[in-house]
C-alpha cells in the first residue's frame, strides 16, 4: 500500500493529499490545522491533555523536562524502561535489531503502554494539565501507518492493531486537547541520534527517519478532519536548544491550555506585586 494512508474511518487515500495545509512550509511555526484553541472543549472531569509529538531526536524529552517542575502539571515521559525490560526482554533492542521480525510485537506492547499512560488518573485535584511524550494516536496514525506502508508490517497484523485502536477509541477516553509538533528535518535528528548514542538506536538509518518524518507530516500537517481534529501547535525543532526553549516560553499559554479558557499564566513577579499592593 505504498503511497496510501488509511483514514480513521478505514478509507484509503493517496499520501499526497490535495487538502494538505497551506501553511506547510519548512519554517512554519503556529497552529495547524487552523483551529482556535478556544474551541477545544475539555471534559470537566479531567485535566487539559497535551501530547508532544515529533521524530526520534526532535527534542520531546527536553520539552517534557522544561514543563515538569511547573505547579499543576503532570508530565509523562515515554515509558522506554518498560520497553527495555518486559520480563527480561528488551523489546526496543529486538525491534531495532530485526524490524521485520519484531515490529508487530513491539507495536502491540507500545500501544498497550501508551493506553496505560494516557488514561492515568491525575495524582492531585490541583492538576490542570497532563503532558504526554507521544500518544496512542501517534502509535496508530504515524508509526503503524509508516510500518504498514513500508512493508515492515503484514496486513493482518495491521488490521488487528487497527481494530484494537477502534475499540479503545470507542470505549476509553483517549482524547487529546492539543498536540505540540516538534517539526524537524530528518538530517538534523539523524545527527542528534548519533550524538546521544543510545545502544538500541545504533542501527537507525537516515532513510527510516525520513519515513517517520513523512508519516508525521501526513498525520499532523493537514486540515483534513478525517485524519486529525486536534489543534496542532507546530514548533521549529531544527533550532538550537536556547532558541527552542524560547519557543516554549513564547507558547506557554497555548501549551498549558490557558488560551482555551481565556486565562493567561500569571508570572511569580506579578503575583508578588499584587501581594505587596494588598499589604499596603
Amino acid at each position: 500500500m505504498e503511497g496510501v494512508i488509511t483514514t480513521i474511518s478505514g478509507q484509503k487515500r493517496p499520501a499526497a493529499s490535495p487538502t494538505m495545509s497551506p501553511s506547510k512550509k519548512t519554517n512554519f511555526v503556529g497552529i495547524s490545522p487552523l483551529r482556535e484553541l478556544t474551541n477545544v472543549k475539555t471534559p470537566t472531569d479531567r485535566p487539559f491533555r497535551v501530547s508532544i509529538e515529533g521524530n526520534i531526536g526532535a527534542g520531546k524529552s527536553t520539552l517534557i523536562k522544561y514543563f515538569s517542575s511547573m505547579p499543576g502539571i503532570e508530565t509523562f515521559a515515554e515509558p522506554i524502561e518498560w520497553w527495555r525490560n518486559l520480563q527480561g526482554h528488551n523489546l526496543l533492542e529486538l525491534m531495532y535489531s530485526d524490524i521485520h521480525e519484531w515490529l508487530k510485537v513491539f507495536q502491540s506492547y507500545v500501544q498497550f503502554t501508551r493506553l496505560r499512560v494516557q488514561t492515568t488518573k491525575p495524582k492531585s485535584s490541583s492538576t490542570t494539565v497532563q503532558m504526554f511524550e507521544r500518544s496512542v494516536q501517534n502509535n496508530r496514525f504515524c508509526f503503524l501507518e509508516q510500518a504498514y506502508q513500508s512493508g515492515y508490517l503484514h496486513g493482518a497484523d495491521y488490521a488487528v492493531m487497527d481494530q484494537w485502536y477502534r475499540w479503545m477509541r470507542a470505549n476509553v477516553d483517549i482524547s487529546l486537547d492539543l498536540i505540540v509538533y516538534l517539526r524537524s528535518s530528518p538530517e538534523v535528528v539523524f545527527e542528534r541520534v548519533k550524538a546521544r548514542a543510545r545502544p538500541e538506536e545504533a542501527g537507525l538509518s537516515l532513510q527510516y527517519l525520513k519515513e517517520l518524518h513523512e508519516s508525521h507530516e501526513r498525520w499532523l500537517m493537514t486540515n483534513d478532519e478525517r485524519f486529525n481534529t486536534i489543534p496542532v501547535l507546530v514548533l521549529d525543532a531544527d533550532k538550537t536548544l536556547d532558541e527552542i526553549v524560547e519557543q516554549y516560553k513564547k507558547n506557554e499559554n497555548k501549551i498549558l491550555g490557558f488560551e482555551k479558557t481565556g486565562r493567561m499564566k500569571v508570572e511569580q513577579g506579578d503575583k508578588d506585586k499584587v501581594k505587596k499592593t494588598l499589604s499596603l
